[in-house]
């Protein structure tokens, strides 16, 4: 037997989502069809690799990534620490998984125990500026112009 009455708060729920639904495809329909919403123009699809901005402590070398953490930085073993960050050449995020055993050329920084913290994989741009130092010395002896990103002699 079914002694209460239905509550009144179904029949508002319905009631508000048909008015949120005309009023969405009203919004819609003003901006020309659903397919301008969601549909992303020719220019915001490509993703035009430039230079990036990278950090003065950053070093220059060859990366091999093996079975995470290990790695081979310029032919010497090494390890990735816990929470690395890996950029590929559009400045998205990659898994070690997907530079696995490939040879690339990277800009990284190491942690005060010696594992690579932030690694960026370089695109053509940034391949063409051969005058990043490859070593700590190399770096103290050069003078860095971070609004450029060139290293120069002092």
């Amino acid at each position: 037997m079914y002694r209460c009455a239905s509550p009144a708060l179904p029949r508002r729920r319905s009631m508000m989502a048909t008015a949120a639904s005309t009023a969405l495809f009203a919004l819609v329909a003003a901006f020309g069809g659903l397919a301008a919403v969601t549909t992303p123009s020719t220019a915001e699809a490509q993703i035009v690799p430039g230079h990036r901005y990278f950090p003065q402590r950053a070093l220059r070398g060859e990366l091999i990534v093996g079975v995470a953490p290990d790695v081979k930085l310029n032919g010497k073993a090494a390890r990735l620490a816990p929470g690395a960050r890996i950029r590929n050449t559009v400045d998205q995020l990659a898994t070690p998984g997907s530079l696995y055993d490939q040879k690339v050329t990277v800009l990284y920084t190491a942690d005060i125990n010696g594992l690579i913290m932030d690694v960026w994989v370089l695109n053509e741009v940034e391949l063409a500026n051969k005058s990043w130092p490859t070593t700590p010395d190399q770096a103290s002896k050069l003078v860095f112009d971070q609004a450029s990103q060139v290293w120069r002699k002092p």
